[in-house]
C-alpha cells in the first residue's frame, strides 16, 4: 500500500474488562500489520468504558483519522445496565460514523458470560478485534472507491 493511500487508523480501547480488550487490541493491530499499516499511522487511545467510546470515536474521526476501530467488552450482569450500555454504545458509534462520514468499526463485545468474551478475544482467527479492524479497512476502501480515481 503506497504511503499516500495508507489510511490513518484510530484504535479506541476500553480499559474496562482489560484482559479481554487487550486481546481485541492485539487482534486489531495484527490485521493492520498484515495490511502494511505502520505503527506511525495508528493512534491508540484509551476509553474508561464502552459508554464513552462514541464521543472519543467522533473526535478521532474529526481529527483526521480515516477510520476508527472501537474495542470494548460489556458482560451481562444481574441488572439492566448491560442493555442500556450496549444499546447506547451501538447507537452512539453508528451516529458518530454517520455524522463524520468516517468508518467507525464496532468491536465491542456484548456477551452473556466472561467465558464468551474470552473466547472472542483469543489470539486466533475468530478474534473480534481482527474482524473490527478488517471491517474498518474494507469500509475505507469502499468509500475511496466511491470517490473515484485519485
Amino acid at each position: 500500500m503506497s504511503a499516500e493511500l495508507t489510511p490513518r487508523i484510530a484504535i479506541i480501547v476500553s480499559s474496562f474488562n482489560g484482559e479481554v480488550t487487550e486481546g481485541l487490541r492485539r487482534g486489531a493491530l495484527a490485521v493492520l500489520a498484515e495490511h502494511d499499516i505502520a505503527p506511525g499511522q495508528v493512534g491508540m487511545f484509551s476509553a474508561p468504558g464502552a459508554f464513552e467510546m462514541p464521543l472519543l470515536a467522533r473526535k478521532a474521526a474529526l481529527s483526521g483519522y480515516d477510520g476508527v476501530v472501537c474495542l470494548g467488552c460489556v458482560i451481562k450482569g444481574d441488572t439492566a445496565h448491560f442493555e442500556y450500555i450496549s444499546e447506547a454504545t451501538a447507537h452512539g458509534l453508528m451516529q458518530a460514523g454517520l455524522e463524520t462520514g468516517k468508518p467507525i468499526a464496532f468491536g465491542v463485545l456484548t456477551t452473556y458470560t466472561e467465558q464468551q468474551a474470552i473466547d472472542r478475544s483469543r489470539d486466533d482467527a475468530h478474534n473480534k478485534g481482527r474482524e473490527a479492524a478488517s471491517a474498518c479497512l474494507a469500509a475505507i476502501a469502499a468509500l475511496r472507491a466511491m470517490d473515484g480515481p485519485a
